[in-house]
């Protein structure tokens, strides 16, 4: 009798070369900005109205790292600093208009590195794929809902 696919191992596996096709696109070109700095960026494009305190806990690092990762990204002009109009004690973190471009730019270059690999699968493969990796989605966001237990803040 055959043993059955582990899928688990079978996705992980699937997703490690996910994410070799889209450091490629990224390391391809060049890129300065170190993969955590890149990772601050994101974070902050997806949540405009975070501050330090709330990009640590984003991190699971302790305040003083992620202020030293804003630090060195605002030396660079990627970041800044302002103070939120509606409490002038808490600062908010935005990006630039450089840092914009490059988020841009590098998801741009992931979406085509990521077409080149679905071009050369059938039409059903990745229609299947679609469907597969939205459910997998959801599935992941209804199971974080709950608290996690045991984790700790780490330093960057």
């Amino acid at each position: 009798m055959e043993r059955p696919p582990n899928r688990a191992a079978a996705i992980d596996v699937a997703a490690e070369v996910l994410i070799g096709v889209l450091d490629s696109a990224t390391s391809r070109h060049h890129v300065t900005v170190p993969p955590t700095q890149l990772r601050v960026l994101a974070l902050i494009s997806e949540r405009p109205e975070t501050n330090v305190n709330r990009l640590a806990e984003l991190l699971d690092v302790v305040p003083s790292s992620a202020s030293r990762l804003c630090d060195r990204l605002e030396a660079t002009g990627l970041l800044r600093r302002v103070a939120d109009p509606r409490d002038r004690r808490e600062v908010r973190l935005l990006l630039t208009a450089p840092a914009e471009n490059l988020l841009g730019e590098l998801q741009d270059r992931r979406h085509r590195a990521v077409q080149a690999v679905l071009d050369r699968m059938p039409h059903r493969a990745q229609h299947e794929l679609l469907l597969a990796l939205l459910a997998f989605g959801q599935a992941a966001e209804a199971g974080t809902s709950a608290p996690q237990a045991g984790t700790s803040a780490r330093t960057a």
